[in-house]
């Protein structure tokens, strides 16, 4: 009798790889094929070239280099995740400074990594972003919570206060589920609701809140004492 091997083989995490730079990309094609449940389905040269890939592959993880010539990786993941956020950017770069670590998770990035990090991180990354879950490093998620924590005058023009409603009891609830890396499925088991209605809650969070992913969910959570850095906040570790 021939076996269901699909119901045993897990579908592999779809990769598509954007850098300027022939040789990165070599690197990384030649570290994620050597996994199972990951499979690089295509490659970028820019942030142009990776929104006319992105549409066309529909690929489950970006990792997205910030500079980049024509349109830069910033402008590419703003584009990318309007059209389908489906499609979860992990930026990857050489850069750390504010001028691009703010920006990125703005545009929508959901986790932002540094290329001199080890490739264990990166895989782990690759895995936490693709489940929807919140990928930074200490250090980068420590920049993010002080942009947060600084005085709204301070901010950039764009920024807004959230709403003057405020979060309902289960929100809050969830919320720091969500600031813990659950996913939606997760949550929905813990708290013995629909995973629709975690989305819906979850939906809600960042409206009230003028937040645009998990991340800054995240973010607004450490900011607000609702988890540690720490505590249970499964942020990578380095």
């Amino acid at each position: 009798m021939n076996e269901d091997l699909s119901a045993t083989t897990p579908i592999p995490i779809r990769i598509l790889l954007v850098d300027d730079h022939a040789i990165v990309r070599k690197g990384l094609r030649a570290l994620l094929t050597e996994l199972d449940d990951i499979e690089v389905i295509g490659e970028a040269n820019d942030g142009q070239e990776a929104i006319k890939q992105a549409a066309a592959l529909q690929p489950d993880v970006i990792l997205m280099d910030i500079v980049m010539p024509n349109v830069d990786g910033i402008e590419a993941t703003r584009q990318i995740t309007q059209r389908q956020p489906e499609s979860r950017v992990l930026a990857l770069t050489s850069f750390a400074g504010d001028d691009q670590v703010f920006p990125a998770i703005k545009a929508g990035a959901l986790g932002y990594l540094l290329k001199d990090s080890d490739p264990t991180e990166l895989i782990q990354a690759i895995r936490r972003v693709h489940k929807g879950e919140p990928s930074l490093t200490p250090r980068i998620a420590r920049k993010l919570l002080h942009e947060l924590g600084r005085p709204l005058s301070e901010k950039r023009p764009s920024s807004k206060t959230p709403t003057p409603e405020p979060l309902t009891e289960r929100e809050v609830e969830v919320l720091r589920f969500v600031a813990q890396g659950m996913g939606n499925q997760e949550i929905a088991a813990e708290l013995s609701i629909a995973e629709v209605t975690v989305r819906s809650h979850v939906s809600h969070i960042l409206d009230k809140l003028h937040l645009a992913n998990r991340v800054q969910a995240t973010l607004y959570a450490l900011r607000e004492g609702l988890t540690s850095l720490d505590g249970n906040l499964d942020f990578d570790s380095k």
